[in-house]
């Protein structure tokens, strides 16, 4: 890789900042443009600094990480952002994913998973932690319920099952072995449904695949009434 990943860490935490920071620095093919103790300064970190993934923390003074990830991800040409937290099972998370976030971390995440992670979401994709994110999602959704969506109705049979398996946490592969069709094939529609529902990427087809109901939340690892 001849260009450097480029990372805005924000967190009100000067200790976490440097942490991360001094991590992220260890890896040729990454580096810490800037780094921001609010949302808002995260904001014009980003203006300033044009990097290609923010490591944003939930809760800080003056902007949250939610309303900052909101705006941040409106702006043509943005960076993905990738949530700090606590605990996984954080309802803030879920409104940061809702609001374009393209997948979370918890701040004692092992070195290996943060520069993974990092490489990951620069690359376009999302970060679906199989057991973890999906969780996330399907609890929040079950506990805030909303009516199902007739932007579902736009979809080919064929693109509801494969929003199904992608949120499911099926990757491409596994879709297409699923399905028995290429996995160039899988990718197109991957990308109509994301058109068509006006998503950004396979985390936000997740959650609009659990808030619709086409997939029910699993409670503990089970299905509800089992």
């Amino acid at each position: 890789m001849t260009d450097r990943i480029r990372i805005v860490v924000a967190d009100d935490q000067e200790v976490v900042r440097a942490g991360f920071g001094a991590l992220l620095g260890t890896q040729p093919d990454l580096t810490v443009a800037g780094t921001a103790a609010d949302g808002a300064a995260a904001i014009a970190a980003c203006r300033e600094h044009r990097p290609d993934v923010v490591l944003m923390d939930v809760r800080m003074p003056v902007m949250d990480g939610i309303e900052a990830t909101r705006r941040i991800t409106a702006a043509e040409g943005a960076p993905r952002v990738l949530m700090l937290t606590t605990f996984d099972l954080d309802e803030h998370v879920y409104d940061a994913l809702v609001a374009g976030a393209s997948g979370f971390l918890l701040k004692d995440v092992t070195t290996e998973r943060l520069f993974d992670a990092v490489r990951v979401v620069a690359a376009g994709e999302a970060l679906l932690a199989p057991a973890v994110t999906r969780r996330l999602i399907g609890e929040f959704a079950r506990l805030r319920p909303r009516p199902p969506s007739a932007a579902l109705d736009a979809l080919t049979p064929r693109e509801t099952d494969v929003l199904r398996l992608v949120a499911e946490g099926l990757t491409n592969a596994e879709i297409a072995a699923r399905l028995v069709v290429g996995e160039e094939t899988v990718k197109t529609h991957v990308s109509r449904v994301l058109r068509k529902l006006g998503l950004r990427d396979r985390v936000q087809a997740v959650v609009a695949a659990y808030e619709t109901g086409l997939v029910l939340p699993r409670l503990g690892g089970r299905q509800r009434g089992r």
